[in-house]
């Protein structure tokens, strides 16, 4: 019996008319793997995993395999996105096994819950140095039976890894940079340095595959802005533009695949995640602020038009991710033969085919499903397009339309869409768009609404057919913090209410005041075998470095510095681990910003109008590291804004250090050279 229909999670759903005996997590299943000894075959992925699908169709259709399983395991299916505490315990013990990580995650376990053996993918017979995946569960079982010691003594020695607290183990590197110091601007210098190392000229910080970096561009970005250097510069543009220009940005509809298998962002996986979209959106709108270069400006737009068009709930939640499979085949719905460009394009088509570099072979080809074509892209990534070329793309995404969709994960995260609701706050306010400004209220009081419960606890999932679901994790109040934070800049500072609700909630549920930083589940959460604390940023940050931004932040807006020492805590706790490998670790040095300056604070007070405007326009039009902004008089009254008003009726700005201001102005030019002071305060000559 197959228990996952009734399930919300559609990547369980996925796998309801599996021939597997398949359960949710939960106790029931590790009942029964206890009544009848029998082992746990835990299988993690998530709706929009190209390879999960692949397993699925190889291994999980396949009556002979799924009786296998069966008849040897107690099967349980785990949706990541719902479930991130399951997964990132399983994920440390595959990565501990294996030295790697990744999707789809097989783990077996004793019946209760303690991984012994894993991996990702497993092939339906032995290929590539990969084992066979039914021989990999017959040697499962038979250890299981007649090598039961050897099983339990991997166990203990899994477990001894899963229990090592990372930060604790931080501390006991014997770095210079010793856990307990503040971390210095050097740190930055250093990581920046990292960075040009580790940097292609071709664009991204990697070879094939090629994964995006947007947490790693913004801080070369915020770099770039306290110490100008081209060659800063040129690392993240060099990078904007070939993923804008590669087949990794969908040239018809907006918005960025996960990630592109080649060295060249030409050919991609397919799915489209709402956590990259509204990370890769907030990065081009940086680096716009920063070049003032419209193309910038046109993906963000893009990506931003493709979220509202596709992934938007009609409440005003965002839906999770768009799949990479439609009719059995990776890509089916976005590859081209030359043949239809030139049908569809018509008298645009040798414009059109110059254009995307689309050719008769093509440049991509799935041999397993006889798929071969054109993922389009920009041959001269610094052309703008024609107008012949935009006649075709309206006809070519027309036409794309006709075709069958890849399936849309419906599920609303709370984190993800706290990413999202942020971006489009500081978009709308940076480009005069209301539009994105009330997509992002509308969010934030969807959100509001129906993943929090009135007790407060924030939940993690929604679902139309069963509500919401799971406890929201530290990654999910970090990314809803962060975001009502900047709610209060952008739209009205009555947000900071919801801010500090969350703030508290924060740390009286994940803070661990022992060996500091935060834990990915709350005190009140199921007790799994081990505790994972979230600190290594990976396609979206941790949970300990979006908690230390969200929190510094709050503190320096409110001057509320009690909730300040948690994140400064586990900032220094963490700059060991920080130091040695900051590539793992880029949120969490734009975090650092906040202890290594002093935050710049700035009032805007004053009746509504376009005097208001503009200065609001001065400052939402900049990119400022550590810097924290609002406007006033408003409720709740905060320091920054106590005692300051307009100057002979007009509205005034105050840029401030620790609430203490310069001189007030009424001018958006003198706003903009004080600006420029305080940043300019920052600089000193880069370490060496």
């Amino acid at each position: 019996m197959n228990r996952l229909a009734s399930e919300a999670s559609p990547y369980l759903r996925q796998h309801a008319a599996n021939p597997v005996d398949w359960y949710p997590w939960g106790e029931e299943a590790r009942a029964r793997a206890r009544t009848d000894d029998r082992p746990l075959l835990v299988s993690i992925g998530y709706s929009s995993c190209h390879w999960c699908h692949v397993m699925a169709h190889e291994s999980f259709e396949d009556p002979s395999t799924a009786a296998v399983m069966n008849r040897l395991f107690v099967n349980v299916k785990v949706d990541r996105e719902e479930r991130p505490d399951v997964d990132a315990v399983y994920m440390d013990a595959v990565q501990a096994l294996t030295g790697q990580g990744g999707w789809p995650l097989t783990v077996f376990c004793d019946p209760d819950g303690r991984p012994f053996y894993g991996g990702t993918y497993f092939p339906p017979a032995a290929t590539g140095g990969r084992p066979g995946f039914v021989e990999v569960l017959q040697a499962v079982a038979d250890a299981w039976r007649d090598r039961r010691g050897d099983l339990e003594a991997s166990t203990a020695r899994l477990m001894e890894v899963l229990d090592r607290d990372p930060l604790r183990s931080a501390a006991a590197t014997g770095d210079a940079s010793a856990p307990g110091a503040d971390p210095t601007a050097a740190l930055l210098d250093r990581a920046v340095a990292d960075a040009a190392r580790r940097f292609d000229p071709r664009g991204g910080f990697s070879d094939a595959p090629k994964v995006p970096a947007p947490m790693l561009c913004d801080l070369l970005l915020h770099h770039h802005v306290h110490h100008p250097s081209e060659a800063t510069l040129a690392m993240v543009t060099t990078t904007l533009d070939a993923m804008a220009a590669g087949g990794i940005h969908d040239q018809l509809g907006g918005g960025f695949h996960r990630y592109s298998v080649d060295a060249h962002w030409i050919v991609p996986h397919f799915e489209k995640m709402l956590s990259d979209q509204a990370l890769l959106a907030a990065t081009y709108l940086h680096a716009h602020l920063v070049t003032g270069e419209e193309r910038h400006r046109r993906v963000v737009e893009t990506t931003l038009d493709y979220v509202l068009g596709d992934l938007r709930h009609p409440a005003g939640g965002f839906l999770t991710a768009r799949d990479a499979d439609s009719e059995g085949a990776e890509g089916r719905y976005y590859v081209w033969d030359l043949d239809e460009i030139e049908d569809v394009a018509g008298a645009d088509a040798a414009e059109t085919v110059a254009y995307y570099g689309a050719t008769a072979n093509g440049n991509f080809v799935d041999p397993h499903h006889g798929l071969r074509g054109n993922v389009l892209r920009v041959v001269d990534r610094d052309a703008p397009p024609p107008a012949a070329v935009e006649r075709a793309r309206a006809a070519l995404l027309a036409r794309r339309a006709t075709r069958v969709a890849p399936g849309l994960d419906d599920k609303v995260l709370a984190g993800w869409n706290a990413l999202t609701l942020r971006t489009l706050a500081e978009a709308g306010a940076a480009l005069g768009r209301d539009d994105w400004t009330d997509a992002a209220r509308r969010a934030a009081r969807f959100l509001l609404a129906n993943l929090r419960r009135d007790d407060g606890r924030w939940l993690r999932s929604w679902h139309p057919s069963a509500g919401a679901r799971h406890l929201a994790v530290s990654a999910d109040y970090g990314a809803l913090l962060e975001a009502f934070v900047t709610l209060a800049e952008t739209d009205d500072v009555a947000w900071l209410e919801e801010a500090d609700r969350v703030a508290r909630e924060l740390i009286r549920l994940f803070h661990d005041p022992d060996g500091g930083g935060f834990w990915t589940a709350g005190r009140d959460a199921e007790r799994l075998v081990a505790d994972a604390k979230d600190v290594q940023d990976g396609a979206t940050p941790s949970g300990t470095s979006l908690a230390a931004s969200g929190l510094l932040r709050l503190a320096a807006l409110t001057g509320e510095h009690d909730v300040a020492a948690p994140a400064v805590d586990a900032l220094r706790r963490l700059t060991p681990l920080v130091d040695r490998y900051p590539g793992a670790f880029p949120y969490a040095l734009g975090a650092l910003e906040w202890v290594v300056y002093e935050p710049v604070e700035v009032a805007l007070v004053g009746p509504p109008g376009p005097g208001l405007d503009a200065l609001r326009a001065e400052v939402a039009g900049r990119l400022l590291p550590a810097t924290v902004w609002c406007r006033g008089p408003g409720t709740p009254t905060i320091p920054l804004l106590e005692g300051r008003g307009p100057i002979g009726g007009a509205p005034a700005a105050y840029v401030c250090e620790r609430f203490s201001c310069r001189v007030p102005t009424t001018d958006p030019a003198e706003l903009s050279r004080q600006l420029d002071a305080a940043v300019s305060a920052r600089r000193r000559p880069p370490a060496g």
